[in-house]
């Protein structure tokens, strides 16, 4: 019987710099061939390159009007392929569409990524805020509920200093995010009023697998003009009791 090896450690330097660009483009949307070079620190000439081949590929494709470059369609392909394996969207999606209906909120649904929290899917509240609710979003492991649930229940390590500040309300001391990260242990859930986007507020809960493994986040978020202190108060019980819904479907018997 044929055995699975582990991948080589070996890394393709072609291959790595084909990552930088798809992750350029997809941060910064449609972007020129200099942009995208000072972006990832490449040559314009290995940036043209590099689009080349990822446009033959159907991973980027060229703006006609502006010469710019965006993601293709083969990444939607390949991100549904990989969306439709996580069996905790389908058991979570129900419960999202109750939290939005009971709180007006738009609701989302992350899973641990390497760094980050990273969205699947969300349901929009009727107050929206664009683009935070969006599929393969990153939610910043020291700036968002999403992130700081992650690095509370995951089992990683907690990011060193200096942290990037993204607003005048994002924990960059790592001794303060360290708290906060026992506080969410502590309690369950957490929040980021403020951290990470101005005038948004957030909180997140865990989802747990059969095992008691951290399988998703849960989170509630919305301006925080609306989404504030009391509305907040009366969400946690709500989105804690969805989250330990959503737990118990996939296994959890904690």
């Amino acid at each position: 019987m044929a055995r699975t090896r582990q991948p080589s450690s070996r890394r393709i330097g072609a291959t790595e710099r084909a990552f930088a660009v798809l992750d350029a483009v997809a941060e910064g949307g449609e972007l020129g061939t200099n942009e995208i070079a000072r972006r990832t620190g490449m040559t314009p000439s290995t940036v043209s390159r590099q689009l080349g081949t990822l446009a033959a590929a159907g991973l980027v494709e060229r703006v006609a009007a502006t010469g710019r470059y965006r993601l293709g369609i083969r990444v939607v392909h390949l991100a549904n392929a990989l969306l439709s394996q996580l069996d905790v969207r389908e058991v979570a999606r129900p419960h999202l569409v109750a939290l939005v209906d009971a709180t007006g909120e738009t609701a989302t649904l992350s899973v641990p990524g390497e760094d980050d929290a990273i969205t699947v899917d969300f349901v929009p509240g009727a107050h929206q805020i664009q683009p935070v609710s969006r599929l393969g979003r990153p939610s910043i492991a020291h700036a968002t509920s999403a992130g700081k649930i992650m690095l509370a229940f995951a089992g990683r390590e907690l990011p060193i200093g200096p942290l990037r500040a993204y607003t005048p309300r994002t924990i960059t001391d790592p001794r303060k995010l360290a708290r906060e990260i026992e506080r969410a242990r502590e309690q369950g859930w957490t929040q980021a009023i403020e951290e990470r986007e101005s005038g948004l507020s957030a909180i997140a809960a865990p989802v747990r697998a059969s095992h008691g493994q951290l399988e998703g986040i849960v989170a509630l978020q919305g301006p925080s003009s609306r989404f504030d202190v009391s509305a907040i108060e009366a969400a946690v019980p709500l989105l804690l009791e969805r989250a330990g819904a959503i737990s118990r479907e996939l296994g959890w018997m904690g």
